[in-house]
């Protein structure tokens, strides 16, 4: 029996108001099992990168709740948010955000460093073979390729073995060589760490990698399909 690590209930997330109301996420659940794998695809504007956000603790709902390990995530007081999102949630983004005068190794840890932790050093030199950066860990981020500047990002949202990896759009910057690379790095993490992974994607053969897919139209979901067991 697997266990529920995620729970969306009656999701809903509305910017602005009479004429200028946008309603980006129309009352949306649905659960995550620990070490799965779950690609959302829809097209652009459809609400994918909000319920991202919403379900990572970084854009509270409007209404509706997000349950992480029976956590009630937007319960939680400010401080206590801000160690959720350090200890529990993984993000990787389309344009890496990795800090400019930081180097590899300082970019991948920095989210131990900032949580006033120790950093694994084991953990670290894992991370640093399986993402192929071995030798370039003092390199600064514009010294790296697209790809390597992506798995220094994977590298940072593994590094604290968080609950939940969050990825929106990780490939959407990176030419097909390389996407299938890092996809192939998150299925991996994902066995290899059991590591429960959610990837945002509107390119449908990376979300046939997936455990799952569910697709998202104007704010709803249009579609929950278990691809493999």
């Amino acid at each position: 029996m697997q266990n529920t690590i995620l729970r969306a209930e009656h999701l809903t997330k509305v910017y602005g108001s009479g004429e200028n109301r946008v309603v980006a996420l129309d009352d949306i659940s649905f659960t995550v099992n620990e070490g799965e794998f779950l690609a959302i695809i829809g097209p652009s504007g459809s609400g994918k990168s909000t319920l991202l956000h919403t379900l990572g603790g970084v854009d509270q709902p409007t209404s509706g709740h997000v349950y992480m390990e029976d956590v009630d995530v937007y319960a939680q007081k400010p401080e206590q948010l801000a160690i959720f999102r350090r200890r529990q949630v993984g993000l990787i983004y389309q344009f890496y955000n990795l800090i400019p005068v930081l180097n590899v190794v300082e970019n991948i840890t920095l989210p131990v460093l900032m949580d006033g932790r120790t950093v694994n050093e084991e953990r670290l030199e894992e991370l640093l073979s399986i993402l192929s950066l071995k030798g370039r860990e003092k390199h600064l981020p514009n010294q790296l390729s697209g790809g390597q500047q992506q798995r220094v990002s994977i590298g940072r949202a593994l590094m604290n073995a968080p609950s939940v990896v969050l990825a929106d759009e990780p490939t959407g910057n990176l030419d097909s060589k390389n996407s299938q690379e890092i996809v192939e790095l998150l299925k991996y993490s994902n066995k290899q760490f059991n590591q429960t992974l959610i990837v945002i994607t509107h390119d449908e053969n990376i979300a046939l990698l997936a455990d799952r897919i569910i697709a998202i139209e104007d704010g709803r979901i249009t579609r929950d399909e278990v691809i493999r067991a």
